[in-house]
């Protein structure tokens, strides 16, 4: 159907229910239509079965309630305009009659047709169920009430009611059911055209929609379905049919051996000599191997004896180690108690410098506010004798008046010179206190130069540490064995030269972690902290090839620390450690997690670092939870972190490494990281003697200035003496004085007098404050150096508790070791006696064995076979006895054996020749009925042209409809205007009043001629207080439901 455009929205924000207004059409348009009218005959009965009688819908897409609707039984129009629910009742119609949402084309999801804010949304189908053909009408009646809820979860639940109201059903197989019987089908355009769907037809330019549309329509597309199952299933059939010939092959083989045996007949008596013959050699065999066992057992023991001697001496051996590495952990753990104790010692004298440095400085902070005191008293009493001395110059000028310009000029001098010696003064006490400070900062550059210069040694030995770490990084791009170290690869060069020219008994083994690989490279960081040193550590055979070994190394580290060794006696297999080893079923050990192919290698870390009892745990806070809250795993003494934390039951400690160095799996990204390290390191150890030459610059300047201020006050000083001097000449001068002056100059002369006595008590304040100062400084001197003593001691018991940790490392070592030979003595020995055991078990059986062998044969036969060999003959000779025995005694059920596999094999025989031809068959009638489906075909596309060309011819139009089957394709001239394609359609439905009609369009429909077959429902407009639709659009909609 054609649609017209309409730009126009619903407004208002709040929904409604509405109803609708069913009427009879009286007032249309009763003329003819533009192209012809439509005459309506009573010719036939209105529809039984399946027709739509009424639907309802509530809280279903944007409306509340809808419905009841009641519809005719031939020709229904739904008409109103936008948004006043035409398109909700055709969605309605297809969704509850269990269409799926995408055939609605009004969404993706049942659960977008629920209304917005409600939970739930109910549709309610009647369908009319009469006549001979109803659906079950002694259970459902005259209709079938079918109820859809839609959840806002998307769940779909059916209710199939009876015409009374009355539960049936549940099941949608039961609707699917209903609907087949009435041939309702809401996924095929010509039962119900949606918008989108006749948009689709008619404005596509595809010529294959358009013949997938008729295909769909006429439902030649399900037959073609059908008929390619079919060949599918024929396929299958015909791969089930080869299946079974070869079955078939096995079936004639087994009636091939029946035969054989049916016919097959041999004497019994020779049998029965050669069985007594093997017998007898039987005996005599078992003899033979008997003693043949008994005698390497003799010779084995005698061995183990010999070699128990040997056992001996690896167990005083190791005592011996034991006792050594024990007197060297007292030796170690002595020193360390020696200087804890001696940090215990210094920790008084610690507490009372540091009691001696905060009395200091609070002395120091009194003479300091003393100090200050005496300069703000000074500072008065300056002020004081310059308005005495103003005072005494106004007298003065009064007296010089009198006195004449000799005595003018004489005072003018003395208070031109008093002035100057004021100036000089203040200078000299400025000039004093920036010596003072001068020589501090001086002092605390130099101080923190020195500490400077003390870091910026160990940041550039870190930088050359970690450049030499790059550098075998890349290298071991090419080399593997460059990442444990530059001097790695010479050293096992010169291993294996010694190894060539015979200087090993036994090539050692290392680097340990170059043997090594990891199941799991996220656990990298924390194997490695668990192994520690013994990444780098060889295994020696004996102590001949590790003192080899030690010389090799001296040449290629002469200084530093070198690789361990650590020597074991070289074994074939690992240790059997099921009953030792930790038992976790989340958690792995250090050696599950490793795949180590050298048993050399595997036995070293057992030994040495007992990798079965550590578990490795990803989470710390899962490692904390196994081995601190509650008792540890069986047998588990410790575990590691992903980040290489050590987890004790009782201690935490964290790993001071961020990266794994040997085993880590993506070496390209341990160089950027370490290139980065190295970078910023750079960068910092740059700034830091940036800083530093910003401070020697700082002392030169200090210095300079310090230097001109000595020159300063020195020039100060040599200035003051003279003033004073000449000052003293002019004051000795006698004038007449006026009785006014004379108190004055009194009183001059005790402020000048008690000025000297502040100034003396300035500078004295001044002294006493340095000298604090200076104490001060030199207790927190001495505080601060008792501490570094302090801390070196403490580095020194961190260095000591590191090789007291090697140490107990030795005597655990040694001492599994010593428990590891002598458990060996302990397994030999008893082997030794579990091997007398089976000797002596042997001979009694050797005994009986010639004791039997005598009853059976009293000569002793010379037998050269096996007794197996013996065995396996006399078994086959039996059972071929028993066999024929069996044939001759019961000859029946060797012919009905024959018989019934005869008798299988030509049944299955014959079903696969039936198949074959039943296959042959259906292939055949496949080509038939493919050739009727074409036919069928045709026919249809010639019936749908004649009626194209008839519709169109009746109302005085040509157009041409062309179908091409081979290329799928269906090409239609051109489309019929609205009008035309509504008569159409009209007079079709007047022509079969057996089918149910059900238009929805925005025309009013004034048009139609009055008829009681038409019914129109007119929706009412949509509340414009609405501002959208969640489904609506803004087309005006044509939609048809055909039944």
């Amino acid at each position: 159907m054609s649609k017209r455009k309409n730009s126009s929205l619903s407004e208002g924000n709040h929904k409604r229910a509405r109803s609708a207004q069913w009427e009879e059409d009286e007032e249309g348009d009763t003329g003819p239509s533009q192209a012809s009218s439509v005459t309506y005959t009573s010719q036939k009965t209105s529809g039984e079965v399946g027709i739509v009688e009424s639907i309802s819908l509530k809280n279903f897409m944007c409306h509340s309630l809808l419905g009841p609707f009641s519809f005719g039984s031939n020709v229904n129009f739904i008409v109103g305009n936008n948004g006043s629910g035409k398109s909700a009742v055709l969605t309605a119609l297809i969704v509850g009659l269990g269409g799926k949402a995408h055939t609605t084309n009004r969404g993706s999801s049942l659960k977008g047709f629920v209304k917005e804010g409600e939970s739930s949304a109910d549709v309610s189908i009647t369908l009319r169920n009469r006549g001979q053909d109803a659906y079950k009408p002694e259970v459902f009646g005259e209709s079938i009430i079918v109820e859809l809820r839609l959840s806002s979860e998307g769940l779909r639940t059916y209710k199939l009611k009876s015409k009374i109201g009355q539960l049936v059903s549940s099941k949608k197989d039961e609707l699917v059911s209903i609907l087949d019987h009435f041939n309702i089908q809401v996924d095929n355009p010509v039962s119900i055209l949606t918008q989108e769907m006749s948009k689709h037809f008619l404005h596509s330019k595809g010529e294959g929609d358009k013949y997938k549309f008729f295909m769909k329509a006429t439902q030649l597309e399900q037959m073609k379905e059908d008929y390619t199952y079919i060949m599918k299933t024929k396929n299958m059939t015909q791969n089930t049919v080869e299946k079974h010939e070869e079955c078939l092959e096995d079936l004639k083989r087994k009636y091939l051996e029946k035969e054989d045996k049916y016919k097959s007949l041999a004497s019994l008596d020779e049998m029965h000599a050669k069985l007594e013959e093997l017998q007898n050699l039987m005996a005599w065999a078992l003899v033979t191997e008997m003693e043949k066992e008994i005698k390497p057992m003799r010779e084995r023991i005698v061995g183990e004896e010999n070699a128990t001697i040997k056992y001996d001496q690896k167990v005083e051996e190791w005592k011996l180690e034991v006792v050594e590495a024990e007197k060297q952990y007292k030796q170690t753990h002595d020193q360390l108690d020696s200087i804890s104790q001696r940090v215990q010692e210094l920790q008084p004298q610690c507490s009372e410098l540091r009691d001696e440095v905060q009395n200091r400085s609070k002395a120091f902070k009194e003479a300091e506010a003393t100090f200050h005191r005496s300069k703000t008293n000074l500072r008065d009493l300056e002020r004081d004798k310059e308005q005495l001395v103003k005072r005494i110059d106004e007298l003065k000028c009064s007296i010089l008046q009198l006195t004449g310009a000799e005595s003018r000029e004489r005072a003018e001098r003395i208070s031109k010179l008093q002035s100057e010696l004021d100036a000089l003064n203040h200078k000299d006490s400025t000039l004093a206190q920036q010596i003072n400070q001068f020589q501090q900062v001086v002092a605390r550059g130099k101080e923190e130069l020195t500490k400077m210069r003390q870091e910026e040694r160990e940041l550039h030995r870190s930088v050359e540490a970690k450049q030499r770490d790059l550098n075998a990084m890349v290298a071991s791009r090419t080399d593997k064995i460059k990442r444990f170290g530059e001097r790695m690869p010479a050293l096992l060069e010169t291993i294996n030269e010694f190894h060539r020219k015979g200087h090993f008994r036994k090539k050692p083994v290392g680097p340990v972690g170059f043997c090594i690989r990891l199941k799991d490279p996220e656990l990298a960081l924390a194997v490695e902290s668990c192994l520690k040193s013994l990444m780098l550590a060889f295994c020696c055979d004996n102590f001949k090839d590790e003192k080899t070994l030690q010389s090799i190394m001296s040449e290629h580290y002469p200084q530093g620390r070198r690789p361990l060794i650590i020597v074991s006696e070289f074994s074939s297999s690992m240790y059997n450690i099921s009953g030792k080893a930790a038992q976790h079923p989340d958690y792995p050990t250090v050696l599950e997690a490793l795949e180590v192919d050298n048993p050399v290698v595997a036995n070293c870390l057992i030994d040495m670092r007992a990798v079965e009892t550590v578990l490795v745990i990803k989470s710390n806070a899962d490692a904390r939870r196994v081995m601190q809250n509650g008792r540890p795993p069986v047998n588990c003494r410790e575990a590691f972190t992903k980040e290489g934390d050590q987890v004790f039951p009782n201690r935490y400690y964290s790993c001071e490494y961020q990266r794994a160095q040997y085993l880590s799996k993506d070496l390209e990204e341990q160089i950027r990281y370490m290139q980065s390290e190295i970078e910023n390191e750079k960068a910092h150890l740059s700034r830091f003697r940036k800083r530093m030459n910003d401070i020697e610059d700082d002392i030169r300047s200090n210095e300079s200035l310090l230097r001109s201020a000595y020159d300063d006050r020195k020039r100060t000083k040599s200035t003051i003496t003279k003033i004073q001097m000449e000052m003293a000449d002019l004051q000795n001068v006698e004038e007449p004085q006026s009785e006014d002056l004379n108190p004055l100059e009194e009183e001059l002369q005790e402020i000048c007098v008690r000025i000297s006595d502040a100034r003396q008590e300035s500078d004295e304040a001044r002294q006493k404050m340095n000298e604090r100062r200076k104490a001060f400084e030199e207790a927190e001197q001495s505080y601060r150096q008792h501490k570094d003593i302090i801390n070196n001691v403490a580095e020194e018991a961190e260095r000591i508790k590191e090789e007291l940790s090697k140490c107990d490392q030795e005597v655990e070592k040694s001492k599994h070791h010593k428990k590891h030979y002598e458990e060996k003595r302990k397994t030999h020995i008893n082997g030794i006696q579990k091997l007398k055991a089976d000797l002596d078990v042997k001979e009694k059986e050797l005994m009986a064995s010639v004791a039997k062998a005598s009853e059976i044969c009293l000569e002793r036969l010379e037998v050269k076979r096996t007794a197996k060999s013996i065995d396996s003959e006399i078994s086959r000779l039996k059972q071929k006895i028993s066999n024929q025995q069996d044939q001759q005694g019961d000859r029946d059920e060797v012919i009905r054996q024959y018989q019934e596999a005869l008798e299988n094999y030509r049944n299955i025989a014959l079903q696969v020749k039936t198949l074959k031809k039943f296959i042959g068959l259906l292939g055949k009638i496949m080509n038939d009925r493919h050739k009727m489906y074409t036919e069928m075909r045709m026919y249809l596309s010639v019936r749908c042209k004649y009626y194209f060309d008839s519709m169109l011819s009746q109302r005085g139009y040509t157009g041409k409809m062309t179908f091409d089957h081979k290329n799928e394709t269906l090409s239609i001239s051109d489309m019929v205007n609205r009008r035309i394609s509504m008569d159409m359609m009209l007079k079709i439905a007047a022509s079969q009043r057996y089918r149910q009609f059900i238009f929805l369009t925005p025309q009013s429909m004034s048009s139609l001629p009055v008829n009681n077959l038409i019914r129109i429902l007119r929706l009412n407009d949509p509340d414009r207080g609405q501002t959208s639709l969640p489904f609506g659009r803004s087309n005006q909609e044509e939609a048809i439901y055909n039944k």
